[in-house]
């Protein structure tokens, strides 16, 4: 099992109920994946974006500490690319130190 943190960024048109709808969303396909989200999401709420993206000046953040199998989430992935709702999203594989120091994983 590897940990990865998982930033979301989620159109701004939303209402704010949708917005928080997504994150059910991406919780559920993660663990249809064989993975867990590792508390609660971190939600921002709606901020201002540094640069439009597809014109819109305002968007919804979300950050997520999941652990996964190697490759279980590259379909959560795909699934985010054809989504008109999701702006933008980076997964990054955690060091197994900051991973151990959020206590998502057991130290080695």
């Amino acid at each position: 099992m590897r940990a990865y943190e998982l930033m979301i960024i989620i159109s701004g048109k939303l209402e704010e109920s949708n917005a928080h709808a997504w994150l059910k969303t991406i919780s559920a396909s993660i663990t249809a994946a064989g993975g867990t989200v590792h508390g609660n999401p971190d939600w921002w709420g709606k901020r201002r974006l540094a640069y439009p993206i597809l014109k819109q000046e305002e968007a919804y953040y979300a950050v997520f500490n999941v652990v996964a199998p190697g490759g279980a989430l590259d379909e959560v992935e795909r699934n985010f690319r054809l989504s008109d709702d999701v702006l933008r999203h980076k997964l990054i594989r955690l060091p197994d130190d900051e991973a151990a120091r959020r206590g998502m994983v057991s130290a080695a």
